[in-house]
């Protein structure tokens, strides 16, 4: 019947495209995840659950609670509604009746699900969750309507499922898009989705056919398997015929995408345009449904919220008598002991940044963006008077203001790498210098003399060091002061003038390589240095000798009867021999960071100690030349304008003001944040965190012209969504739609004020279950290494008894059958002591009680056995003649993994370097340095065996495994690895992102957009890998019948590939004898 009807659908459906209808002004816009059943479609809107008819009209709300809805899917009968929400701080399963009702409960565990579908008959639930060895891929699971246990669907991996009409066969995809999927339009990298029908019985696989474009959202109804694709360039949907095994194209929307899509009673429903829209395959064609939804939202309503879970910036008055707070947009006053807080801005819907208090204590100076773009405010302390706006040369984002002095001055920098100084009076700003390198650590960091003269500043040179700069106001003209050997940083002046402070290192060289591994484990040493700007001037270190005072002759002097004033000392600074002037502090080298000067000759300065938080502040006494700890763990500083008082912040936003010449300790002058209050609009605050997206896309990305993509027109294109926002998951999404039309990774947006949850962790106690005689068994117990926190083993740690096999009968006293939910009797017992009842036999009878404390997260665990797993397996298949060496990442996991588990096989003669699953990082040429090491050469010694050099090196073939869950740097691994020629790569295509993120204001509610900043192309010209990922050069696919029956076929193959390279190329032998020895000497004559 529905081949009938096949071919008059398609041209029906081609005199007619949707996109060209007009719809309703009332519509309401960003309905998502539509599921339609026979009299009515549900759908997520602001968070919730929405039910409208499926003519449309006046939707009605399903559910209200705290927390977002996601995933709707009615039951086959259309009774009920799944979904996944995360009322307890995770996404779990939830049931609730199609006509309204309390909903209920079906899943526990501490790993997202999310709801796909249902079986067939309608009784259990289908939920895809990552509880694996790791978090990459999904895997789905069904869970009964009634309660109890879920249960993996054969499939070993996968989500988007949809039963053939007789369940013997299931439509799913088996990658999952990590990392990307609602911000790359046209993704052709390796995790592109593809559609598999699995059968049930065999558990061989089909595809359905497919190029280079992505195919996802199967729906299987009669014959079809209907899909959405994008081999037109956008999303639309599509049909495979199982009988006549062609594909062909149903919606030809050119706008925007179809998001989503699914089956029900004959029809399907899709999500394009922010509109709900059905389908149905009889007739071919497509209609929007019309829907309204009552704006009044409680998410929207205007309201008095505390700011301090938003402050971004702290900074002090000039004497320390209050701090200046940016927090959510506003610029505060908070008094240091006596007053009240005072919001001197109070405009929602527009950001101030970055507020710094003028020293003679009149002004406060901002950036703020009313208006549209980024400029600088100057208002009076006291708030009570207007502003004053003043416009920046080339609109962008700018830093840190910093006030001279004389308060008639500001330096400033901008993301251009732009050094700025403007007189607030002339408002004309003057360009200081542009530093040469794009990095994540911005260090310009400007530092005024006390008579506002000259400007201190750092500046990158040709060879990737800093150096301290000097300029001079008068001229215009820079000086470098320091030679540029070593990497000096963090000038600042003295308060009397005479000195310029800075700290530099000379061990820093390979910290330059930023986005390369072998700057890892790399400490940075510095020492702090001073200059002595008058050549005249004696040394703050010259010997000191205690002498008798000599008496005066004649009558005393008379007493200086003058009125001390305020003038600022006037500063010279002599550049010729400069150089020479420079002197060593005398302190200990550390990784010292954040100079600032006080009063009575007092410097401070921060020190990063290894394996402890936050920073420790240290202080140094030039007059009594002693240095001593003033603060521990401290996350950043401030000296006042007067160089007297000291603001600190510590964490959990702990501000603080103390003096600068006595003790202190975090808490001490603590500032009362109370009344850190803002009248938070939500509407004004999401219309401003769109604009404030768009220009950081505008300005952070690496490409100005955005990849072709046309910005201002993307922005005019998406900008009728935002009246339609209802929360602020809704902006993200919104934001997420734009990033999407750049076509690119890295492009991240999330957090921000989604509101607050009470979390309760699920325990979990490391190990696999199954049901036995109407109780829970232990299958399996992972081990740990129980010494390391992170992969502590609940049930493996001295005196807890519990083996495999055993029957978990009791938990905390409460009797656990097989029909309650394992998981829901570990809420709330993640790292709390928990009374298990266990016994190896399914009775309570000769039972005996473990005490336990369950781990919130079990995925180390399983991903040590993994390892561990594949190990032996390389191990087993070589006969111990090749290493096994997975890499989790570029980053600092990925450089422990290889120095454990490398040079622990240098015995061995070849290596497989296992990098599937690799989240990137940096640049891994750690890695790929080592990797290439051939032997130079051999030492002999009297005893003991011959030693090879470099001796941490395994000689031979090289073979890496790669899979579509590499990405970033774990891209840029493979591709190396086969640029440098080391070996073969097997496995599946990479992710296919490698540009990179770093350094972006966050926005006004604490949420983060991203825009990559750096793209990354070869010596020849060309870029690399972005959107395309690393192909293998032998491909191998994880196939379900193999991986179901315990097999790795790309492990399996990379070592039959390097067992062979072996046989054609064996490697030197580490265990050769030497040559004879020389005979050199001569025979004493007789």
């Amino acid at each position: 019947m529905l081949r009938r009807t096949w071919l008059p659908a398609l041209l029906a459906f081609s005199l007619a495209s949707p996109d060209r209808r007009r719809l309703p002004a009332d519509d309401t816009l960003l309905l998502r995840m539509p599921t339609v059943s026979a009299g009515a479609i549900a759908f997520v809107y602001a968070g919730d659950l929405w039910i409208v008819p499926r003519t449309g009209g006046e939707a009605r709300q399903l559910t209200s609670a705290p927390g977002l809805e996601t995933n709707p899917r009615f039951s086959p009968d259309g009774r009920w509604i799944a979904f996944s929400a995360n009322y307890s701080g995770n996404a779990d399963v939830y049931v609730v009746p199609a006509e309204g009702g309390q909903p209920r409960r079906l899943t526990w565990h501490p790993e997202p699900d999310l709801v796909q579908g249902w079986t067939p008959d309608g009784k259990r639930v289908v939920f895809a969750s990552s509880r694996g060895f790791i978090e990459d891929f999904n895997r789905l699971y069904s869970v009964p309507l009634e309660g109890g246990l879920e249960e993996p669907l054969p499939m070993p991996t996968g989500e988007r499922l949809s039963y053939g009409p007789d369940a013997a066969r299931i439509a799913y995809v088996p990658v999952r898009r990590t990392w990307h999927e609602q911000t790359w339009r046209r993704y052709r990298g390796g995790q592109q989705p593809w559609i598999w029908l699995f059968d049930v019985r065999t558990r061989e696989v089909e595809a359905v056919p497919h190029d280079t474009a992505g195919e996802d959202w199967p729906m299987w109804i009669g014959d079809v398997v209907y899909f959405l694709s994008d081999r037109d360039g956008t999303m639309n949907l599509y049909g495979y015929d199982l009988r006549t095994r062609q594909s062909r194209q149903l919606t030809r929307h050119t706008d925007f995408d179809i998001k989503s899509a699914s089956a029900g009673a004959g029809v399907i429903v899709y999500e394009q345009g922010g509109r709900v829209n059905l389908f149905d395959p009889a007739k071919g064609t497509s209609e929007p449904v019309h829907v309204h939804v009552d704006p009044d939202l409680p998410s929207t309503r205007p309201h008095w919220a505390s700011a301090v879970p938003f402050i971004q910036h702290a900074a002090l008055s000039p004497t320390g008598a209050r701090a200046v707070i940016e927090a959510r947009g506003d610029v505060f006053t908070v008094p240091a002991k006596k007053g009240d807080v005072r919001n001197l801005t109070a405009t929602p819907g527009v950001a101030e940044r970055d507020p710094a208090w003028s020293p003679d204590g009149q002004r406060i100076a901002y950036f703020s963006d009313a208006g549209g773009e980024y400029h600088l405010v100057l208002r009076d302390q006291s708030g009570l008077t207007p502003e004053t706006a003043i416009p920046l040369a080339d609109p962008s984002f700018f830093y840190s203001p910093v006030w001279s002095p004389d308060s008639k001055r500001l330096a400033y920098t901008d993301k251009r790498l732009h050094l700025w100084t403007i007189d607030v009076d002339k408002r004309q700003p003057v360009l200081v210098d542009t530093d040469l390198f794009d990095q994540p650590e911005r260090s310009i960091n400007p530092a005024w003399s006390p008579d506002g003269k000259w400007l201190a500043y750092v500046k990158r040179l040709q060879n990737h060091l800093r150096a301290v700069f000097v300029y001079e106001l008068a001229t215009g003209k820079s000086h470098q002061v320091t030679d540029g050997r070593s990497d000096a940083v963090w000038p600042v002046f003295s308060l009397d003038g005479k000195y310029l402070y800075f700290t530099a290192s000379t061990n820093y060289g390979l910290n330059t390589g930023w986005l390369d591994l072998t700057s890892f484990e790399r400490p940075v040493r510095r020492s702090l240095y001073v200059a002595v700007l008058d050549r005249t001037a004696a040394s703050p270190f010259a010997p000191e000798s205690d002498e008798e005072p000599a008496k005066p002759a004649g009558k005393p002097a008379p007493k200086d009867t003058t009125k001390k004033t305020d003038s600022l000392p006037t500063v010279k600074i002599d550049f010729t021999g400069l150089d020479q002037r420079i002197l060593a502090v005398p302190v200990p080298d550390r990784d010292y960071s954040q100079l600032g000067a006080a009063a009575e000759g007092r410097l401070f300065y921060l020190e990063s100690v290894p394996n402890q938080p936050g920073f420790l502040l240290h202080r140094y006494d030039l007059k009594e030349r002693k240095a001593e700890d003033f603060l521990t763990g401290v996350t950043g500083y401030e000296v006042s304008a007067d160089g007297k008082k000291l603001g600190y912040a510590a964490p959990g936003n702990v501000y603080g003001i103390v003096a600068t010449d006595g003790k202190a300790a975090v808490g001490d002058g603590k500032l009362d944040l109370t009344g850190l209050q803002s009248y938070a609009d939500p509407r004004a605050e999401w219309a401003q965190m769109f604009d404030e997206f768009w220009r950081i896309e505008r300005d952070f990305f690496y490409d100005p012209a955005t990849h072709g993509a046309n910005w201002p027109a993307i922005k005019q294109k998406y900008k009728p969504f935002l009246a339609h926002v209802g929360h602020r998951s809704d902006l993200t999404y919104l934001i997420q739609q734009m990033m999407a039309e750049i076509v690119v990774g890295h492009m991240f947006a999330g957090g921000g004020d989604e509101g607050t949850l009470d979390t309760v962790k699920v325990g979990l106690l490391g190990a696999n279950f199954t049901v036995e005689n109407g109780y829970y068994r232990f299958s399996r117990i992972y081990g740990g290494l129980n010494w390391n926190p992170d992969l502590r083993a609940p049930l493996t740690e001295p005196g807890v008894t519990v083996s495999g096999g055993d029957y978990l009968l009791a938990v905390n006293g409460r009797p656990l059958l097989a029909a309650t939910n394992l998981y829901s009797a570990f809420e709330n017992t993640a790292g709390r002591q928990t009374v298990l009842l266990v016994n190896g036999r399914p009775t309570p009878d000769g039972a005996r009680t473990v005490t336990v404390v369950p781990v919130e997260n079990e995925t180390p665990l399983r991903n040590r056995a993994w390892v561990e797993g594949n190990r032996r397996l390389v191990d087993s298949l070589s006969g111990g003649r090749v290493a096994y060496v997975w890499l989790p990442d570029t980053y600092s996991g990925g450089y422990a993994y290889f120095n454990r588990y490398y040079f622990s096989q240098l015995d061995r003669q070849a290596v497989v370097v296992d990098e599937r699953f690799n989240h990137g990082g940096d640049v891994a040429d750690y890695v790929l340095d080592l990797l290439n090491r051939p032997v130079l050469a051999y030492v002999a010694t009297r005893e003991g065996r011959v030693i090879p050099s470099p001796l941490a090196s395994i000689y031979g073939p090289k073979v890496m495994v790669i899979n579509e869950y590499a990405g970033s740097g774990g891209d840029a691994l493979p591709l190396y690895f086969r640029r440098r020629g080391l070996g073969r790569l097997v496995g599946r295509r990479t992710w296919g992102g490698l540009v990179g993120i770093w350094d972006y204001p966050l926005l006004v509610d604490g949420g983060y957009v991203t825009a990559p900043r750096g793209g990354l192309f070869s010596p020849s010209g060309e870029w690399d890998a972005e959107n395309t990922g690393v192909p293998p050069d032998i491909e191998v696919e994880m196939t379900p019948k193999l991986v179901l029956q315990g097999r790795d076929p790309q492990l399996e193959k990379a070592v039959e590939v390097v067992l062979e390279e072996l046989r054609r190329n064996p490697p030197p032998s580490r265990d050769r004898a030497h040559p004879p020895f020389p005979t050199r000497g001569r025979a004493p004559s007789p």
